[in-house]
């Protein structure tokens, strides 16, 4: 039967005369039956002229209509039409020939009747017959090579994407029902497949043995429901994948080209995080912004929420020239109307971005630059101080000597007890911004500038992050490495994080570090045996899962708060707030000078030692400068 499908198109002349062939038995059949229900004899040459009569009408109609131009495998509606106006002109013309001949004459018009109605049905019938064995010849081998899956929903966008995955040869999967939010399960069908009920799918898994995929509209779903669709097909061991955006959808060819596999963003089981968009916009009406590190994860997050804004100009300022290009690219495309500057600069140059804020005097600054991967800056303590470090006190200082208004930091946990290099110029960086609160006291009559710092734990789906990475290990057939089987870390997705940067812009008066609700912590070893799950594959059977040992710098848990920093709420309830603490600005500062100058010419552990100084609270874990700990 699969092989029918290699046969190859049939010619459109061998179809064209088959349709002959056919219009010439019918015309033999309906004359023949007509003559005999009268007792009237036909006569042969009379017979024999109407009959090529007959023929050339049809052939001509045929060409006119181009009945035999179609794939009689992909026939359609479209191809019976054009078949049904063919045969009609030809039996009109014939039988105003016989009109003409004859006159009027009841067996002459009941003779036409029965060979447009039955011609009609045969060349019709002819075509879905040989439409419906290919059809069935590749569900056939289909759901030989394909997984069967259900689709949640019942409505007419779930329908029309199940016809686009049947129609789509080269999609690992085979529509086997669908699910209806409905209490009961009811015997009507739809596309001939089965309605489930979604309480059946829910308490009856031995329904669901054969079962290897789960269709969903992330968007039509609560988290909750996400979260117990997720449960469920852990439990059931079914893949679970993401239906495209409608914007994907190639609707001409009537083809879907991508099925996502589901986002682990989608299945953190939070309630959608909601903003003040009033005061937001209020706050950045007419502003100009500076974002840098704006083609990195979250600055380029918060450069597409600052679109939503009115906003007089977009600063995006990144050393990384391609994403900053590709960036720009998509912004120009959808949001046309925002004006956006796109800076190749290095925040650790002074004075490149010293010409920046003279040309341009932003008002507000977000500042996402940062080196953040900790086993690299564990290697390269240098790099971690002036990017991190170096960087953070050249934008902030522009930012007082340029009177911006506000200047938000983006800090990380890693910078709470810090373990690591990385972690210890990030807090580093936290006490200077701190410092340059009081350092502005009374100096001049113009406003201070606002020095904000928010602080939140890991985003999933940043560049670097474990999630891509454990996708690439899965779909590469594993193993997926894990450091350690007790790690665990606070996750949040990128929009969550660069909302609640945004709402914290406008709550904070000066000198507050933002702490963000990161929800429950997650253990990096259960995260991946669900990602394996929801690819419908079994943990250490299919994708094993092997622990590798802690990074250096790496710790098993991550803070948000030093036990000094007092936790308070704000008018979010997804945002603390903690009061800063005094530092001497004079003393932190020749510090940092010192730090930054050790740079050029000093080796790593200077460069550590002298961290630890600064930050008492750097402990180093799994490093190469553990020993400095024990110094005295």
């Amino acid at each position: 039967m699969i092989k029918i499908l290699s046969l190859p198109f049939l010619s459109k002349k061998t179809i064209f005369l088959a349709d002959l062939v056919f219009v010439a038995a019918i015309f033999i059949i309906s004359t023949f039956i007509c003559n005999s229900l009268v007792n009237k004899a036909a006569v042969l040459i009379t017979f024999v002229e109407e009959l090529i009569l007959c023929l050339f009408l049809n052939a001509l109609f045929f060409y006119l209509f181009s009945t035999f131009k179609g794939v009689l495998r992909y026939s359609s509606f479209r191809d019976s039409i054009r078949i049904f106006f063919a045969l009609l002109c030809a039996n009109v013309i014939l039988f105003v020939y016989y009109l003409y001949l004859y006159g009027y004459s009841t067996l002459y018009l009941v003779t036409i009747f029965i060979n447009f109605v039955l011609g009609f049905n045969v060349l019709v019938f002819f075509r879905m017959m040989v439409r419906l064995l290919f059809d069935y010849a590749q569900t056939i081998q289909i759901n030989k090579r394909h997984m069967p899956l259900l689709i949640l929903g019942t409505k007419l966008t779930h329908i029309s994407l199940a016809e686009m995955i049947r129609d789509t040869e080269y999609l690992p999967y085979t529509v086997a029902g669908f699910i209806s939010s409905e209490l009961k399960k009811t015997s009507q069908r739809i596309m001939s497949y089965p309605i489930y009920s979604k309480a059946d799918f829910l308490t009856k898994p031995d329904d669901f043995q054969n079962i290897r995929a789960l269709l969903i509209f992330p968007n039509e779903l609560s988290p909750a429901e996400k979260h117990l669709l997720v449960e469920k097909c852990i439990e059931y061991k079914i893949e679970l994948i993401s239906a495209p955006s409608l914007d994907n959808w190639k609707t001409n060819s009537k083809k879907i080209y991508k099925i996502d596999k589901i986002c682990v963003e989608d299945l953190l089981g939070r309630s959608p995080i909601k903003i003040d968009i009033k005061a937001i916009k209020k706050d950045l009406k007419g502003k100009t912004i500076l974002i840098t590190g704006a083609a990195g994860s979250i600055g380029s997050e918060i450069v597409r929420q600052l679109c939503g804004f009115d906003v007089k100009m977009l600063l995006l300022c990144d050393l990384a020239e391609s994403p900053l290009h590709q960036l720009s690219l998509e912004m120009n495309d959808s949001h046309p109307a925002v004006e956006i500057q796109s800076l190749v600069a290095d925040v650790r140059n002074y004075s490149r971005m010293k010409l920046i804020f003279e040309q341009y005097n932003p008002q507000i600054v977000f500042h996402a630059a940062a080196y953040k991967h900790v086993p690299l800056m564990e290697k390269q303590p240098s790099e971690a101080i002036l990017a991190n470090v170096l960087g953070t006190k050249n934008i902030a200082d522009l930012a007082v000597a340029y009177h911006s208004e506000s200047f938000v930091m983006i800090s990380t946990d890693k910078a709470v007890n810090p373990s690591s290099v990385m972690g210890a110029s990030k807090r580093v960086a936290e006490m200077y911004i701190q410092c340059l609160i009081n350092n502005q006291t009374g100096k001049t009559d113009i406003q201070p500038t606002r020095f904000l710092t928010t602080r939140f734990g890991n985003v999933l789906g940043s560049n670097g992050s474990v999630i891509p990475r454990f996708v690439k290990q899965i779909e590469a057939g594993g193993p997926i490495t894990v450091t350690h089987p007790d790690i665990i870390r606070y996750f949040m997705t990128i929009p969550e994080a660069c909302n609640l940067v945004l709402e914290a812009s406008i709550l904070g008066k000066g000198g507050e570090i933002f702490v963000f609700d990161m929800g429950e912590s997650v253990k990096i070893k259960e995260m991946a045996e669900s990602m394996v799950h929801l690819y419908g594959l079994e943990p250490y059977k299919d994708i094993d899962i092997i622990f590798t040992g802690l990074r250096p710098g790496e710790k098993l848990f991550e803070e948000l708060l030093y036990e000094k920093e007092t936790r308070l709420p704000t008018s979010h309830d997804k945002i603390m707030v903690c009061k800063h603490t005094d530092f001497d600005y004079e003393k932190v500062s020749s510090l940092i000078s010192r730090l930054i100058r050790i740079t050029a010419s000093g080796t790593k552990i200077e460069i550590v030692r002298l961290m630890k100084k600064i930050v008492p609270e750097f402990i180093s874990l799994n490093s190469e400068f553990t020993e400095l700990d024990e110094e005295d």
